[in-house]
C-alpha cells in the first residue's frame, strides 16, 4: 500500500530499482532518471543515457537543468517552432470533403451554401431516374456508354467492342485480350442491371 501511495505521488518514479544514487557520496537508491549532458534519447536504438538520482538530488537537477544549454540561436528556434518534429509544413485543414467554399452572399440560407461546396461531387442520374450503382458507372465507362443509354445502345455498343477486340475479328493479335475480357464482363452485369432490364 506504501509502494502505491509513493508511486502515485511522484510521476517518473521507478519502482523496485536496484541503481544507487549517481550523485557522489549519496547513498539511497536512485529511483528517478535524469539525462546526461549530451545524452541519447531512449528509442529504437535501446534506452537513453541518464543519472540515476535520489529524490533530494533530482530535484536538485531539475532546478538547474537546461534543455537548450549549448544551443546556438538557430537550434533553439528549430526545437521551439510550432511545427517542431515534422518534416514539412502543412495546412492546417485539407479541402478533400468538398469544392472551394461557396460566397455565402449568394444564398439566403446557410445550408444551400454548404449543400453546393459538396454538390459537385453528386453524379447526375439518369433522364429516366433508374438507378445506376458505381459499378454501374464503371461498366458504362469501359463500354464507352453514356449513363443515359438504353439496352440497345448497351447491345450495338457490346457488338461493336467484340469485333475490335475479339482475336479471331482482327488479324489473331491476341495483345487484347484482357481488355475483351473487361467488356464482356461489363456487358454480362450491364445487361442484369436495373437500369437496362
Amino acid at each position: 500500500m506504501a509502494s502505491s501511495a509513493r508511486h502515485s505521488r511522484f510521476h517518473g518514479r521507478i519502482d523496485d530499482s536496484d541503481h544507487l544514487c549517481d550523485h557522489p557520496d549519496c547513498i539511497e537508491t536512485g529511483e528517478f532518471r535524469a539525462p546526461k549532458t549530451g545524452h541519447r534519447r531512449g528509442g529504437f536504438d535501446g534506452p537513453g543515457d541518464y543519472h540515476y538520482l535520489c529524490l533530494d538530488h533530482v530535484r536538485a537537477f531539475n532546478a538547474g537543468y537546461n534543455y537548450f544549454e549549448g544551443m546556438d540561436d538557430d537550434a533553439i528556434w528549430a526545437a521551439q517552432r510550432p511545427w517542431s518534429g515534422w518534416e514539412r509544413e502543412i495546412k492546417a485543414f485539407a479541402t478533400a470533403g468538398g469544392g472551394a467554399t461557396p460566397r455565402w452572399q449568394d444564398f439566403t440560407d446557410p445550408l444551400d451554401a454548404i449543400g453546393a461546396k459538396f454538390r459537385t461531387g453528386v453524379r447526375a442520374p439518369r433522364k429516366d431516374g433508374k438507378p445506376l450503382s458505381d459499378r454501374d458507372r464503371e461498366n458504362l465507362q469501359i463500354l464507352g456508354l453514356d449513363k443515359d443509354a438504353d439496352r440497345k445502345a448497351l447491345r450495338r455498343r457490346y457488338a461493336e467492342l467484340l469485333r475490335q477486340y475479339h482475336p479471331d475479328r482482327n488479324g489473331g493479335d491476341r495483345s487484347r485480350e484482357k481488355m475483351l475480357q473487361r467488356v464482356i464482363e461489363a456487358y454480362q452485369e450491364l445487361k442484369l442491371a436495373t437500369a437496362f432490364s
